[in-house]
Parts: C-alpha cells; sequence; structure tokens
C-alpha cells in the first residue's frame, strides 16, 4: 500500500453526498454536517497536474476559479453554468441537488452523446481536489469505524495522507459492514471511470498506454469520462500477450499486475468494469433485468447469455475479455473466488511450488485441482462445485478463453475445426482429431478430459 500514490480519497467523499440524500434528517446528525464539507473542497482551483496540455491548464484554471466563486455552504454541481445544459438535457431535476447524482448521471449518458469540455473539466478539477482534503479521512474514520477495527491492515495505516480509503478499497471484499460496504462500492464506480483517480495505475501503466497507444494521459486530449476504454484496451493487450500474437507487446509486470488488480476489485459489482457496463447496459436490461447487481451476479448472467441472437456485439466482445481475464486469474470471478476459498486452500490448489505464480491462478489448473480431489472421493462444497460447474461450461462453450489452445493448436482449429466457434464444438473436434474419438457422452468424463487437454499445453507451454 505505501508504495503507491493514494488517490482514491475521492471515494470517500462521494459517500458524503450520497448519505446526504438517503439519510433522512441530515442536516441534524453527523452525516449530514459533513456532507456540508464536500460543498466546500479545500482547493477546488487547482488542476489536475502536469500530465495537462496548456489549453487544458487554461479550462481547468478557469473550472477551478468557477468553483472558487460557489464555496459557500450547499454548493452544487448543478449551480455551474458550464454544466447548466449538459444537466438539463441528461438528469432528472430531482437529482440536481446531489453532487454524487450528478456525476453519475453525467458520466452514465455520456456515451449516448458529448458532454461539452468546460463541463468535462469542471467535473475532472472537482473529483481530483475533492481528493487533497484531509477532512474526508475522518469522515472514513466515522462511517467504516467497525470495519477498520476488523480489518488489521488498514487500523494501521498511517492518518492524513490517504492512505486508509485505499485500504478499504483494497479490502471491500472484506468489508462486512452494510453502510461502508455499499458506501465504498458506490465510490468506487466514480474512481474506476477514470484510470488517472486508480491508486498508481498511471505509474504503472504509463508507458504501456503509450506504447499501446490505448488513450491520452493528458487531461486535454481525450474526454475524462471515457477513461475506463483505457484498461479495456490494456486488458485486451494483455490477452493478445497471453496468446502470444504476432507482434504482440509485452506489458511490464508492474502494469500486469495492476491491470489484474483492477479485474479483481471490479469483480463483485459489473458497474464497476467502466468499459463492460457502458458496452452492456443496454444487454442488461434486456437478458438480466430482475438481476441484483452485487457479488458478481449480472456477470454471471450475462456470460450465460454471451451466445444469444439478441446479444450486441461490443458486449459479447467485453464479456469475452473479462472472461479470458478470469481464465488467466481465477480471482477475477467474484463468486467463484468466494465459494471456492476454503476449498482451493484445503487441497492447496493455489500452492504448486512446482508452477510459477503466474500458471497456479490459472482457472483450467485450478478446476483441474479440485475435479481431482472430488474424483478421489474429497468432499467440495456444494456451492464450490456449483461455481464449478458454471465455469465448466463456460470453458466448453468458448475455446478461445483458454490462452494455451489458441496458442498450441491454431493450424488444427484452421484446417480441422474452421467455423466450430460455440457451444463446444471446436474443443470436442481438437480432441477427436488429436486424440481420435474419445469417450464424450459423459459431462464429466468430456470437461475432466478437456481440463487435462488444457493442462498439458500449460506444461508445453512452461
Amino acid at each position: 500500500m505505501a508504495d503507491c500514490i493514494r488517490v482514491p480519497l475521492i471515494l470517500l467523499v462521494m459517500c458524503i453526498f450520497s448519505l446526504a440524500h438517503q439519510v433522512q434528517g441530515g442536516e441534524n446528525n453527523g452525516v449530514g454536517r459533513l456532507s456540508a464539507i464536500g460543498d466546500n473542497p479545500a482547493n477546488p482551483a487547482a488542476g489536475p497536474g502536469p500530465g495537462a496540455n496548456q489549453g487544458a491548464a487554461e479550462r481547468n484554471q478557469a473550472a477551478g476559479a468557477s468553483l472558487s466563486r460557489r464555496r459557500s455552504t450547499g454548493w452544487k454541481l448543478s449551480d455551474e453554468a458550464v454544466c447548466r445544459e449538459d444537466l438539463t438535457r441528461r438528469c432528472p431535476k430531482h437529482s440536481w441537488n446531489n453532487n454524487l447524482a450528478v456525476l453519475e448521471c453525467l458520466q452514465d449518458k455520456k456515451e449516448e452523446s458529448e458532454i461539452a469540455a468546460d463541463c468535462n473539466h469542471l467535473l475532472w478539477n472537482y473529483k481530483l481536489n475533492l481528493t487533497t482534503d484531509p477532512k474526508f479521512e475522518s469522515v472514513a474514520v466515522e462511517v467504516c469505524k467497525t470495519t477498520i477495527s476488523e480489518i488489521k491492515e488498514c487500523a494501521a495505516e498511517e492518518l492524513g495522507k490517504g492512505y486508509l480509503v485505499s485500504c478499504l478499497v483494497d479490502n471491500r471484499g472484506n468489508i462486512t459492514d452494510y453502510q461502508c460496504n455499499q458506501y465504498i462500492t458506490k465510490m468506487a464506480s466514480i474512481i474506476y471511470s477514470d484510470f488517472r483517480l486508480i491508486c498508481g495505475f498511471m505509474d504503472k501503466c504509463r508507458e504501456d498506454i503509450n506504447t499501446l497507444h490505448c488513450g491520452s494521459i493528458s487531461t486535454g486530449e481525450k474526454d475524462v469520462h471515457s477513461q475506463g476504454e483505457v484498461i479495456a484496451c490494456l486488458e485486451k493487450g494483455l490477452v493478445r500477450e497471453a496468446e502470444e500474437q504476432p507482434g504482440v507487446h509485452r506489458i511490464r509486470d508492474d502494469c500486469k499486475k495492476a491491470i489484474m488488480r483492477v479485474a479483481e476489485l471490479s469483480s463483485d459489482d459489473f458497474h464497476l468494469d467502466r468499459y463492460l457496463y457502458l458496452a452492456c447496459r443496454d444487454d442488461r436490461e434486456r437478458f438480466c433485468e430482475n438481476t441484483a447487481a452485487g457479488e458478481g451476479r449480472v456477470y454471471k448472467c450475462l456470460f450465460n447469455h454471451k451466445f444469444e441472437d439478441a446479444m450486441s456485439e461490443r458486449c459479447r466482445e467485453a464479456l469475452t475479455t473479462r472472461q479470458k481475464l478470469i481464465a488467466q486469474d481465477y480471482k477475477v470471478s467474484y463468486s467463484l473466488a468466494k465459494a471456492c476459498k476454503s476449498d482451493l486452500r484445503k487441497y492447496r490448489c493455489n500452492v504448486d511450488a512446482n508452477m510459477p505464480r503466474a500458471k497456479e491462478t490459472r482457472l483450467s489448473y485450478l478446476l483441474l485441482c479440485l475435479e481431482a480431489a472430488v474424483h478421489r472421493g474429497r468432499v467440495v462444497s456444494g456451492e464450490c462445485q456449483g461455481e464449478m460447474m458454471d465455469y465448466r461450461r463456460m470453458l466448453m462453450e468458448d475455446f478461445s478463453l483458454s490462452p494455451e489452445i489458441v496458442l498450441h493448436c491454431r493450424s488444427e482449429i484452421e484446417n480441422h475445426c474452421s467455423g466450430l466457434h460455440r457451444k463446444g464444438r471446436t474443443l470436442h473436434c481438437l480432441m477427436r482429431v488429436g486424440r481420435g474419438d474419445m469417450e464424450l457422452k459423459r459431462p464429466g468424463a468430456s470437461f475432466r478430459t478437456i481440463l487435462m487437454f488444457i493442462s498439458c499445453c500449460h506444461r508445453r507451454e512452461s
């Protein structure tokens, strides 16, 4: 934690506005009084830092000056003239008194039409400068008091530097207090909308972002609310590297870890995967309207409908990228990691001294280990076995999710299995080509054989 720049104080900031909107009598309690802090950022005139170009800096200065003029109690984003037109056209009027609601509305509407540049810069300055106000850490101590005492790592963090909030975000999966978890999750959706607000991400991935042409690091060159595309671009680069596609750029190890960490932290709520959320909003309404967000439920619902004819191609592509990340590291699946945590530890499935760390987290390896435990008559929890079944189906339906097969079986796929891309037909074809007509009638036996096939590819790759 101490080695990165702790920018995500913004996370706690946003809960204040949410609290003011949700809690009755807010003006008469501690939360209501703290809400006023959020309306008066300590340093609203500061710009986004040295990454911005000169034109952007001038606009940021204007935006900051506008904020400075509005530092009276009860300041609202909706009061700013530069955002009024966008707000009027895009956001319901009942949301105007809640700064978090305004931010969420303008971000969610971004894909439908452009937001005025001056409004974008105002929002960027507002979010960034709130992160510098030390008052907000005291809010974290109050709202998440119980959680902080339960998570020793966070309790040990030095106050006054923003480390505490970053720690809470990193440990979101361990937060049991409902209010603390709800606020941290809601605020995280703001952070993950822009890679530059994710703790240390830009420092670790700057070189790869530029090499892969994933987008702009400077505020003025790219809309700050579409920066989820930058992370999506890096994720695709990671997938291409795993498949060893021609001319692939090898992403630096620090950046790889940062990419996978962001994927893990967004594994429970699809709103936090900004690119996928925007790509799949309509498909979510079409296929998963009654599926509540949280604990990875929307991801799984969309995965189950990935090959439906009515699924949009953009959403299908985003889902496939997410699945490929899960195939590389099982922790990117919240439901699998949670359901199988104790079984993986019990049967030492994620600790193998003979395999590199990158190999032992692969989905196929872990599933094969758990399958072996079941085969030997060991007890694996029903919840974990349910997750195993879901991911059996996922791997069997789409061969491209296993980079080992894509890498080592290209010629066989092209020469013998062309066009068989869905519902497991490619894998069955490859197994027939490689090993003759195998016993594929029993689903359990078929999947175990496929896992062994993929495991062989692991050893060849090593």
